[in-house]
């Protein structure tokens, strides 16, 4: 069996203009890169090194403050490893693997394949992975960030390389690898807060996602199906190398019976909740919207205010410091009060978003606190009406990241502060809005 082992150099943020790869030493073992500290008569190894000056076309250079936040990230690994006595932490999800890389994949073409893991020690960050995919993950998502990459044949098990890693090593990991002691919880409390660049990239994906949702529904007409209509959002979200984590599209009440209704062939007639979520670099932001055509009946129209009541209530006492516990106490009382307390059970209401679809749920008794760099998405539901919108919480309130555009808005009054959330938007039969 022949395994290969390929380190590549370390950029401080001074030289991340310069094009260049520095030979390093290998900070698992203290020996040059040109041994990887793991051969036998089975095994060989290669480093890579730029034989020329790589020009730009070539060679994707980092964002110093994108440097700064792995950095930053490879001293938290440290100081928690020393805080639980290891010598190596084992990340095998992709939505760690996009926390620690701060942007980057382990999934091959955003598929559900995934084809690397990340090694890390107090002073070293390694990818393990084929030689399929070294290139790809070192050109397109670590280039310049001090990342070392491992690799194999791609018809070789990915698992005897990292059984090699961990061999001889107290290793954490976030999937139980046989050897390594698992402590899941504790590694997705590392993902949170945000730091600044993250929280600008979900703001630039928050008016994406928004205007894909929006520019949709202010195109589609009765007679399309809903697998039609998602398409479109896709296609909007797509061509801005947004990934469609989750699309709906519930026509004419749909959302009544089935409150996580995806789309099928059934065609719109009247009206229909729009909704999306998309990921880019590996962070989650989702938009909710509904249009009708002509105005909608008294009863949609009663629980569209209904939902943006209990919406708004949400999106104010989002605010640092608050437990997820106590939102959800405020938002049954506002069921209970005007609503219906069975409304409440019939759908969640909200989570914590980031590197995963759901880092933490709106849930009674929970503890978890929101804080600054923080980012939340409301979808509160009355009946057959829906609405959905992503907050970040800032260090005085929450700002809204899917803020409309051209779109009609309905204003709720919260505390003595009036909150706008989205209202239906009504269309005539035929008519385009740009």
């Amino acid at each position: 069996m022949l395994c290969y082992s390929s380190f590549v150099g370390t950029f401080s943020p001074s030289d991340l203009s310069l094009g260049f790869q520095r030979r390093r030493r290998d900070s698992l073992t203290g020996r040059d890169a040109m041994s990887d500290g793991f051969e036998n008569e089975h095994m060989s190894s290669a480093t890579i090194e730029a034989a020329r000056p790589v020009s730009s076309g070539e060679f994707f250079l980092a964002d110093p403050a994108h440097f700064e936040i792995v950095e930053l990230r490879q001293k938290q690994v440290a100081e928690f490893l020393k805080s639980r006595q290891c010598d190596a932490m084992l990340l095998q999800r992709p939505w760690n693997f996009s926390w620690f890389t701060a942007g980057g994949s382990s999934l091959r073409f955003n598929s559900s394949d995934v084809t690397a893991a990340l090694f890390l020690t107090p002073d070293s960050r390694v990818i393990v992975t084929s030689g399929v995919d070294s290139g790809q993950i070192f050109d397109r998502e670590v280039s310049g960030l001090g990342f070392q990459i491992k690799e194999r044949p791609w018809h070789q098990p990915r698992n005897v390389l990292i059984e090699d890693l961990c061999r001889g090593r107290r290793v954490l990991s976030d999937c139980g690898f046989p050897g390594t002691k698992e402590d899941a919880a504790t590694i997705d409390s590392l993902r949170l807060p945000l730091q600044a660049l993250e929280c600008e990239r979900l703001t630039e994906l928050g008016k994406i996602v928004a205007h894909a949702v929006e520019a949709t529904a202010r195109h589609v007409e009765p007679g399309q199906s809903e697998s039609e209509i998602a398409g479109e959002v896709a296609h909007r979200l797509m061509k801005h190398e947004v990934v469609p984590i989750r699309i709906q599209v519930m026509a004419d009440g749909r959302s009544q019976q089935y409150r996580h209704w995806g789309f099928n062939g059934t065609f719109l007639k009247k009206w229909c909740v729009i909704s999306a979520m998309g990921r880019r670099q590996g962070l989650h932001v989702s938009a909710t919207r509904t249009v009708c055509f002509g105005h909608p009946s008294e009863r949609v129209a009663d629980a569209h205010r209904q939902a943006a009541m209990v919406q708004a209530t949400g999106m104010f006492f989002s605010q640092p410091r608050m437990d997820l516990g106590g939102l959800s106490d405020r938002i049954q009382r506002i069921y209970e009060k005007f609503i219906h307390v069975e409304e409440w059970q019939r759908a969640d209401q909200a989570e914590v978003i980031g590197y995963q679809a759901c880092e933490a749920p709106v849930v009674p008794l929970s503890q978890f606190r929101l804080a600054e760099g923080m980012a939340i998405f409301w979808h509160c539901s009355v009946g057959p009406a829906a609405l959905g919108d992503t907050l970040l919480i800032t260090n005085r309130h929450a700002r809204l990241l899917t803020s409309p555009e051209q779109w009609p808005l309905v204003r709720v009054d919260v505390k003595g502060r009036t909150t706008a959330v989205p209202d239906i938007l009504c269309r005539e039969v035929g008519s385009v809005l740009d």
